[in-house]
């Protein structure tokens, strides 16, 4: 057997920090302090202003003027007035005048006026290029990016000369669309109009280029350029991050802070903080936005939205107060998106107390708001509550949307209600709601926990039906829901039909074979997969981990484990979490160790689930102390991990420790489950306290645990090993569910210790009727007979299982040598050193046996001296 070699794999180190910024280490981090302090405030001059609140409509009394009327269209902000200025233009004859018809496009651009700025358009007798532009701006404010390419296409063949401020316009359009070859055509039009000088146009370039992918073309226009500014560093710096190379990103903005000219600004520093925002280096965010701060810029709305994500990545509740009160300050709260943020940081750090308050002062009231309280409560199992809001949203007159059903029918699943989720899919089908690729996403995974193959082929004729059979995300879950079923054929033809098949489908693939013990074709499938062009990564080995421990070959699940790390692939905390159990069925606790010393190396230790693992692992492999220190350190400990060290407890039959321990935790505020009450009545049982078990049985109604079988067979034998097999065989005809095998072999346990033969006769009639096969049970009843002294009945039943040539199983050991495990049959000679082995056992036997004979004699000896004092004496 090979060493899992755990601490010796090395892997590629983090990219350097650039110079001049140099990055930052975690302890950066733990010391980082934002500066959101209130600002003192200081006297401000006072200036008098226009009582009147129109006041750019005092200019238009008088007679008329084109220009005039035009200069105030440039900066009306406010619908009501720009229309008073049109009816203006109209009355003074100024609507066939371009340039005021042109201002008049932008005004209604700027108010969100669609309808009236293409009406007006439209009625232009004389379109010229400022004309154009305006009109495909607003088309581009609300993200209409066909529409304004239509408008594009429709000026080229107009008899009008294109000027350089287009391009801008019609490159942002590129950038809409993806339309990578649209961009480049747009590109050679400008170098043969020779507008690639213009340092707007080379700015746009270098944005289409980065919103598009192209990177390496965006830093060759960047490089090409004759003169740059700040918006072209800007630029470069948003490319790097909207690509996820947030460290080239870093590295230009160190270069733009070494520039004698120019000098990073808060919109370079935002782009930044949004790329390690966005491609999950919250960490990194947040100390970036206390840079920032150092060097003189405070966050705005931009850069606040930005950074609100990675406060929800970290669940901190600290940082996203800290700018909560920053946002209630500086009168933020206005605006939508981060009001939407801070809900976001408060829902993802479980505080929905603090979102809620969010939600009912602050929050525009609309569908996505709506949702993102519904995800948070269904993401804090509070399944009533985001039922309650959806139900509400229809009477606030808003119309919940297809995100809003399929975050409910996750959210149902999510929380092990498959039946809901089932119905409210139903529901959602019977309103006439569209379904698309993440609603059958969400719900097939119920079909797949509820093992419902007739449902899950409903949902699979509903995907076929609407088209959505070759989508992967829809594929991946019905690969999923047929392996799952044992249905590989099935599984084969739904993965077929995915047209564009990436790892995650092949994983599930691959997973689902090795669930259902189809080892043989894992090889096969993996060499498809390469064909395919891609490479198996960590999920794709976890698949194939977990279906050999879920099958019971342990040992091969730790040699893939090996053969993991030799292919470069470093296990991560579902690896850990899924290997663990194999080394507590094998036992092996050296093995054990060292994937324990590889979860501290990576800091999973301290997680609740893998801690919970590791405190399981160490019981079974019959180690109670390291137990007790894995999980003294867990960080956030929970009911699960209670639940661990209570059932190591159990196993090591150390009843009052189990006891004192259950005490503890109700102490602290944990609700138990009906794993916590198992766990507990089996240390009663152990420490043969009656009274505490019957007291703890009874305590299941106050926390509505319904008590199992598995719970009755706890009481059943603490009340037959404590000498009251009447009182068991009571509450065994008391029990709302059918006594199984286990329940009567506990009460005929009981009868042997007690000498109770009439009521373990009884018990050992229904266990053989159950179980008329097993060898075992026979040997109970002899036994009963044996303690009992009735020889007749034990000859009888010794003869009933000779008759049926019924063999007991025989005993299994095994021992831990360095790498190796040796396991032992009881007479087995299959071992490879079977003679040396017996040799010794002979040899063993011989210094037994003369050591018995000698201290036989001696006992002999010493009877036949005192049978010679206590002749004297009587």
């Amino acid at each position: 057997m090979t060493c899992l070699q755990l601490e010796a794999t090395t892997y590629p180190p983090k990219p350097p920090s650039p110079h001049p910024l140099k990055l930052w280490s975690d302890s950066a981090y733990k010391t980082t302090c934002l500066s959101f302090q209130k600002p003192r405030s200081t006297p401000q001059p006072t200036f008098p202003s226009l009582s009147n609140k129109n006041t750019h409509l005092f200019l238009l009394d008088g007679p008329g003027d084109s220009t005039v009327c035009a200069s105030i269209l440039d900066s009306c902000r406010s619908l009501a007035e720009g229309k008073l200025i049109h009816a203006f233009a109209l009355k003074h004859g100024f609507t066939g005048n371009e340039f005021v018809e042109t201002k008049l496009l932008r005004m209604y651009s700027r108010c969100g006026c669609l309808d009236d700025a293409i009406l007006l358009f439209d009625k232009m007798s004389m379109r010229n290029l400022y004309a154009w532009v305006a009109i495909m701006s607003v088309y581009l404010e609300y993200d209409l990016f066909e529409e304004a390419f239509l408008l594009f296409e429709e000026l080229l063949y107009e008899d009008t000369e294109l000027d350089f401020f287009v391009f801008p316009v019609v490159l942002k359009i590129c950038s809409g669309l993806k339309e990578i070859e649209i961009g480049r055509q747009i590109h050679g039009i400008v170098i043969k109009q020779q507008f690639l000088v213009n340092i707007f146009v080379g700015n746009a370039l270098i944005d289409m280029y980065g919103k598009c992918g192209k990177l390496d073309d965006a830093k060759k226009v960047f490089s090409s350029m004759p003169e740059m500014d700040c918006v072209s560093w800007n630029s470069l710096i948003s490319a790097c991050a909207f690509n996820g190379m947030v460290y080239e990103a870093l590295a230009y903005l160190g270069k733009m802070s070494s520039l004698e000219d120019l000098s990073p600004n808060i919109v370079s520093w935002s782009a930044v903080i949004g790329g390690f925002a966005q491609n999950g280096y919250d960490k990194e965010a947040i100390v970036m936005l206390s840079r920032m701060q150092a060097a003189g810029f405070e966050p705005n709305a931009q850069t606040l939205a930005s950074v609100l994500p990675a406060c929800a990545g970290l669940q901190s509740v600290s940082l996203g107060t800290q700018i909560h009160a920053y946002i209630t300050r500086h009168g933020f709260l206005s605006n939508p998106i981060l009001v939407n943020g801070l809900l976001d940081v408060y829902r993802r750090s479980g505080d929905m107390g603090s979102a809620l308050k969010i939600f009912s002062k602050f929050s525009v009231k609309n569908v996505m708001s709506y949702n993102t309280m519904i995800v948070g409560y269904l993401e804090n199992g509070d399944i009533s509550e985001a039922k309650r809001l959806f139900d509400h949203m229809e009477l606030n007159g808003i119309k919940n949307n297809l995100i809003t059903w399929n975050a409910m029918i996750s959210g149902y699943g999510d929380n092990l209600l498959f039946e809901e989720a089932l119905s409210f899919f139903r529901e959602l089908q019977t309103v006439g709601g569209e379904v698309n690729s993440y609603t059958l996403g969400s719900v097939l995974p119920a079909c797949t926990a509820m093992g419902s193959l007739r449902r899950g082929k409903e949902m699979h004729a509903i995907a076929i039906v609407r088209g959505l059979n070759s989508d992967p995300f829809v594929g991946e879950a019905l690969v999923e829901m047929y392996c799952k079923c044992h249905e590989l054929k099935a599984a084969q033809l739904a993965f077929d039909e995915v047209t564009e098949k990436d790892t995650t489908v092949w994983n599930a693939l691959i997973s689902g074979f090795a669930h259902c013990d189809q080892m043989d074709d894992i090889h096969h499938l993996l060499r498809m997969m390469r064909e395919d062009g891609l490479e198996p990564n960590v999920c794709t080995w976890n698949g194939i981990i977990a279906g050999h421990v879920e099958n019971c070959q342990y040992e091969t699940a730790l040699q893939l484990l090996t053969e993991m790390q030799t292919a470069k692939l470093r296990p991560d905390i579902y690896t850990i979490g899924i290997i663990l159990p194999a080394c507590s069925k094998l036992a092996t606790i050296e093995r054990g160790k060292q994937v324990h010393a590889h979860s501290i190396r990576c800091g999973y230790e301290s997680d609740v689930y893998i801690g919970a693992a590791i405190v399981d692992m160490y019981a079974k492999c019959g180690s109670i102390k390291l137990a007790e220190m894995v999980n003294s350190r867990i960080w956030k400990p929970n009911l699960v991990s209670q639940n661990a060290m209570l059932s190591a407890y159990a196993t090591h039959g150390l009843g009052q420790e189990g006891i004192a321990h259950f005490d503890e935790m109700l102490r602290d505020g944990y609700v138990p489950d009906e794993v916590t009450f198992l766990s507990v009545l089996s240390s009663c049982v152990h420490a043969g306290e009656v009274e505490m078990g019957l007291e703890i049985f009874d305590l299941m109604d106050n926390f509505n645990v319904v008590p199992s079988l598995k719970h009755y067979t706890s009481m059943v034998d603490l009340l037959s090993r404590s000498g009251q097999p009447i009182e068991a065989v009571e509450l065994i005809n008391k029990m709302p569910v059918e006594p199984d095998s286990v329940i009567w072999s506990a009460l005929l346990a009981g009868c042997i210790t007690s000498g109770d033969v009439e009521l373990g006769e009884m018990a050992a009639t229904q266990l053989i009727e159950l179980e008329p096969n097993n060898t075992g049970n026979f040997v109970l009843l002899a036994n009963l007979y044996a303690y009992a002294g009735r020889w007749d009945d034990l000859a009888r039943t010794r003869q009933t299982i000779k008759a049926r040539r019924m063999h007991k199983s025989p005993g299994c050991s095994w021992i831990e040598d360095g790498n190796d495990v040796h396991v032992f049959i009881a007479s087995d000679s299959s071992h490879k050193r079977t003679e040396e082995i017996y040799g010794i056992l002979d040899n063993l036997t011989i210094h037994i046996k003369a050591r018995t004979e000698t201290k036989t004699c001696l006992m002999q000896e010493a009877l036949g001296g005192i049978d010679g004092i206590l002749e004297k004496y009587l």
